[in-house]
């Protein structure tokens, strides 16, 4: 093959990948109705009151449209909230476009109308959450004493500082009166039930959208540790409550064993697992030898390009770990460091650092590298990552571009643009995380 075919390839392989993580595939397997019974997850549930629908995330507003085209004239009120510019029709559930990954006010009153839906329901009423990746975000509900100004400083900060999801939502919780579980108290004495399209590494439910419906983990000590750490400076009213909060002045969430989690069942639906494996199945019907690195790949997205680029060399010199025509596959999050004032994103940057490493040592086999945010949008851009061969340095040197200059820069969005090699998905309706694909050709 040569690189034009496998470029090819490897765009068949992510949009395998999408399509099998599409919501309605999912859901459809999780709920369905009979006559006036849920039955989720195997589990029957009359419907003997009301039926609200709530939700949170990238991909919340197919998750609506997904559940409206089951549930139909059962739904008795919704809101959804989505990301800016991923709308779609709803006829039953009211939809909400918000910011993301900084909270905004259109955020914030999303969350006071939702608390307003749940208030004085029964025991006898269901309420059905629909949480995925962006829904810590797109569900801000400062705590009191704390200005939505002041959760946005403080997420930006840590984001820069290169925090992971844990570390970010475990902040998160214990600035918000949604979070860690908090929903819960706010629908009880409600049933919830909350489908859940994980986003981050391992599936804990705790930390999807900061597990609103779920029992935290972390503590107010914990917060203020990961705050330390980063060696961040975070506002006085921020600062304070966690130091309060971890003298137990401030009322914990709630946490494993709470009764309020005795009506609450939470579903993971998808994750980064079902998104890889299709791609997988998808290599291997182009005749790849095929394989898996795992799904819980993190770290500095620039060291981990650089990886792959070493795991290239070593696959066209010796087939190991595997016999070319092969494609190696992984997912997770990882995370970038901003030093820089370019723009870009964690995709785009470890599909930069590849493409330098490689063109530091150049080897004979045909190859390319593509890095894909599954919801379409990496970091603070309208592309998804990038997708980036043994050439790309030297299409930037014709055009006069300095690749390393733009990785120090950490303006990756800008280099692969002129470049050619930026993924531009739009908006896909879903989140669970990023896949890598690489593939290595036979020798020239």
């Amino acid at each position: 093959m040569n690189t034009k075919e496998l470029r090819h390839s490897a765009r068949l392989i992510w949009e395998a990948a999408l399509n099998a993580a599409n919501p309605g595939t999912c859901i459809r397997k999780f709920l369905q109705l009979r006559d006036n019974v849920l039955i989720v997850g195997g589990k029957q549930i009359e419907i003997r009151g009301r039926l609200i629908v709530i939700g949170a995330g990238k991909p919340s507003a197919k998750m609506a449209q997904i559940v409206e085209e089951i549930l139909g004239s059962y739904i008795t009120g919704g809101l959804v909230v989505t990301k800016n510019g991923h709308a779609l029709p709803l006829q039953r559930v009211r939809l909400v476009e918000a910011a993301h990954p900084i909270p905004d006010s259109a955020g914030v009153r999303a969350v006071h109308d939702t608390r307003e839906l749940l208030r004085k329901l029964n025991k006898d009423d269901i309420v059905l959450v629909l949480i995925s990746g962006g829904g810590s975000a797109l569900w801000p509900a400062p705590a009191e004493g704390i200005t939505l100004e002041e959760k946005q400083e403080v997420t930006s900060c840590l984001l820069r500082a290169g925090a992971k999801i844990r570390e970010l939502n475990a902040v998160r919780k214990h600035l918000s009166d949604i979070k860690g579980g908090q929903l819960a108290r706010w629908a009880s004495p409600a049933r919830v039930i909350s489908l859940i399209m994980s986003d981050v590494i391992g599936d804990p439910i705790d930390f999807i959208a900061s597990g609103p419906t779920a029992p935290d983990t972390t503590s107010f000590s914990d917060a203020l540790a990961i705050v330390q750490n980063y060696g961040i400076e975070v506002p006085d009213a921020v600062g304070q409550r966690f130091q309060e909060g971890a003298r137990g002045g401030i009322p914990e969430t709630p946490k494993p064993g709470d009764p309020v989690f005795k009506s609450v069942d939470n579903y993971v639906i998808a994750n980064n697992r079902l998104l890889v494996d299709a791609a997988a199945e998808k290599a291997r019907e182009l005749h790849f030898n095929t394989l898996l690195l795992g799904t819980e790949v993190e770290g500095e997205a620039k060291d981990i390009g650089r990886f792959f680029a070493a795991i290239a060399r070593e696959t066209a010199s010796t087939g190991n770990p595997i016999k070319p025509p092969a494609c190696i596959l992984a997912g997770g999050e990882t995370t970038v460091t901003v030093r820089g004032h370019g723009i870009g994103g964690r995709n785009q940057e470890m599909a930069l650092a590849w493409a330098i490493s490689i063109a530091s040592r150049p080897f004979s086999a045909q190859s390319c590298f593509a890095s894909v945010a599954t919801d379409g949008t990496d970091g603070p851009t309208s592309a998804a990552g990038g997708l980036v061969d043994p050439f790309t340095c030297s299409r930037a040197i014709e055009l006069g571009l300095m690749p390393q200059n733009f990785l120090r820069s950490n303006d990756s969005s800008n280099f692969l643009k002129a470049t050619g090699d930026l993924i531009i998905t739009g908006p896909t309706q879903t989140n669970l995380m990023d896949l890598q694909i690489l593939l290595v050709g036979g020798r020239q």
